[in-house]
């Protein structure tokens, strides 16, 4: 589902953000990217959404390859690989609804079909009650559930997700963490990356790749755990 092969990605100002890195995540897997700031988690995620290219190596998600996928095809993978930001980045002036029924829209939904829709993914994420309800009357862990739902509309077979529990307190974190883990129950691949250890260690059965310094230095898958 997601392959990189000696991926290094490389800026002129600030030298490599990732060294070589190579690892497999396969269908329906899910697992916890993790490493200090800096060590390369948001790059590695940039990369898969194919946001960004390597420099030398290559990145394969779900059938495209960073090789291969021009600039023009990218919305084709990003119809299979949902992302989510720890920012939200919802539209401050529309209801949780209209944010989902815009990303609806833009991926080609009918009209007609809109609002219902929203409401089926809104109602997986646990907001049924609060359709109506702006950004700013919403809880941070229920907008983070507004932006899941957003990420669902194109029905992804990948969710990425960058620190998406990092402005959240503890008990939202763990029920964004137990929605996810709902998600990748129902088939869904998930790549989620994160710094808190906490949290990883609330889930022990979740695989866990950790970089240093832009070097892929622990899967525990290969090491056992």
């Amino acid at each position: 589902m997601i392959k990189l092969t000696d991926v290094t990605k490389e800026y002129p100002r600030h030298g490599a953000a990732l060294k070589e890195v190579s690892f497999h995540v396969a269908k329906g897997e899910f697992v916890f990217l993790t490493g200090h700031s800096g060590s390369g988690k948001s790059t590695t995620l940039r990369l898969v959404h194919m946001a960004d290219r390597p420099t030398h190596g290559e990145v394969r998600v779900s059938g495209f390859s960073s090789a291969l996928t021009s600039a023009r095809e990218v919305w084709k993978l990003r119809r299979r690989a949902g992302m989510v930001f720890q920012d939200f980045r919802l539209l401050p002036g529309r209801t949780a609804l209209e944010n989902v029924a815009f990303a609806l829209e833009v991926t080609g939904t009918p009209r007609g079909q809109l609002h219902h829709r929203a409401q089926r993914l809104l109602a997986q994420v646990g907001l049924s009650a609060k359709l109506s309800s702006l950004p700013t009357e919403l809880s941070g862990g229920e907008q983070q559930r507004v932006a899941i739902a957003r990420a669902l509309a194109t029905e992804p077979l990948v969710l990425l997700a960058d620190e998406p529990s990092g402005n959240l307190d503890e008990r939202a974190a763990r029920g964004i963490l137990e929605l996810f883990r709902e998600l990748n129950a129902s088939g869904m691949s998930v790549l989620m990356a994160t710094h808190d250890l906490d949290l990883i260690r609330a889930f022990p059965a979740v695989r866990v790749l950790e970089l240093d310094e832009g070097r892929l230095v622990y899967d525990s898958r290969e090491n056992g755990a």
